[in-house]
């Protein structure tokens, strides 16, 4: 028992359940936003050109990937997301080893 005689296990608050919502929404919605916008992006064109005079050799560009500024930002944006979903996993997992071992 603890204070006034109320049980010692402690009760997540309305505003802290509503918190925890809206953090998997905002993950969520990052993680799709940052793929649509890194797959919008995927084919890119760039200009590019190499010399090499002393070479006397034809550079050839095959099976080089170049990734475009708008690619990179959208996977940004989806690694942030997946580390906010994992921040909300480790939340909701710890509350509920944290009510059990009370």
């Amino acid at each position: 028992m603890g204070e006034d005689n109320t049980s010692g296990e402690r009760k997540p608050k309305k505003l802290a359940r509503v918190s925890a919502a809206v953090l998997l929404g905002v993950g969520l919605v990052a993680v799709l936003v940052g793929c649509l916008v890194a797959w919008s992006n995927a084919n890119a064109s760039i200009g590019w050109f190499a010399y090499a005079p002393l070479s006397n050799q034809l550079f050839s560009g095959s099976g080089m990937a170049f990734v475009s500024q708008g690619t990179q930002i959208g996977l940004a944006i989806a690694v942030t997301g997946l580390l906010v979903l994992a921040f909300w996993a480790g939340l909701r997992i710890g509350r509920r080893a944290g009510t059990k071992n009370q």
